[in-house]
């Protein structure tokens, strides 16, 4: 019964935590940057530079143009992704057209490109943190990223400056270079908010449920495990468990953790470089697997 209360209160403030997130993110765009004309990155800067060229609802093309990457997402991460996924969004968008009646705070373009970043950045993160999306981008980065040589990041990245060449060219070259001083701020944000925007992480997990862990990552996010024999001071014989994933699958690693072993104990780190295909496409080890 404690437990079952432990696990409904967690939810409840991750419900919380999504919600405020989201506010921020809107109140963030609407009131620093898109009045001064200040693109976020990803499907969220292409609805903008949609929306100030046709005049269609801001909030409406988020929902619309982010949909199908969140379907995409919902297909490598599972379910509950796509419920946070859906309700970060659903929310995101509301804000976006509650606060869209709101006077700019500033039109000093350096104070609206600097404070819409850290607010962007804070509130993107808390979403990020809690296991939601209000941006797809990545979603379809990953999907990329297990097809090809380029990492997340990478992909990330090449999309954003395509947003900003375009913004540079439609509204002026000065507005992109603030609109990518203002991707870089939130990005370093972000990093502090969610506890590291490195788009790898490294899990190590000790556990008594080695094989049983082992499988359901493998089925819930597509990643392989390698085991590793381990012998505790007190509680002797352990499997180590260790996995590299992105920052976003974190959130289902911890729940898939919670359900299947409440003693195991994790530890998430940064990964500076990988070296390899651990992180790919898991078609080769399906090959292997048939060669066996």
């Amino acid at each position: 019964m404690i437990k079952e209360k432990d696990k409904t209160t967690k939810e409840i403030f991750a419900i919380l935590a999504l919600t405020l997130g989201t506010l921020i993110a809107a109140f963030a765009l609407e009131t620093f940057l898109i009045p001064n004309t200040i693109l976020d990155g990803g499907i969220t800067g292409l609805s903008i530079i949609i929306s100030k060229l046709t005049k269609s609802s801001l909030s409406f093309l988020i929902f619309v143009l982010n949909l199908p990457f969140i379907i995409i997402g919902y297909k490598h991460l599972g379910k509950g992704f796509l419920l946070r996924a859906l309700y970060s969004m659903v929310l995101f968008s509301f804000f976006l057209s509650c606060f869209r009646i709101l006077q700019p705070i500033t039109e000093e373009i350096l104070l609206a490109t600097v404070f819409g970043g850290v607010l962007l950045g804070f509130g993107v993160g808390l979403v990020i943190h809690f296991g939601g999306c209000v941006d797809g981008t990545e979603s379809i980065a990953m999907v990329i990223s297990k097809k090809t040589n380029l990492s997340v990041g990478q992909i990330v990245l090449i999309f954003n400056l395509i947003i900003y060449g375009m913004a540079g060219f439609i509204f002026g070259f000065d507005r992109a270079m603030y609109s990518l001083l203002t991707y870089i701020i939130t990005f370093k944000v972000i990093d502090f908010v969610s506890e590291g925007l490195e788009q790898a992480k490294a899990a190590l997990i000790i556990t008594d449920k080695g094989t049983t862990l082992s499988e359901e990552i493998y089925k819930r996010l597509g990643r392989t495990t390698t085991t590793i024999r381990g012998k505790g001071l007190i509680s002797g014989e352990k499997e180590v468990l260790y996995c590299v994933l992105t920052r976003i699958e974190i959130y289902e690693l911890r729940h898939i953790v919670e359900e299947m072993d409440e003693s195991a104990f994790v530890t998430i780190s940064d990964v500076s470089d990988i070296i390899g295909t651990h992180i790919k496409s898991n078609k080769k080890i399906k090959k292997i697997n048939r060669k066996r």
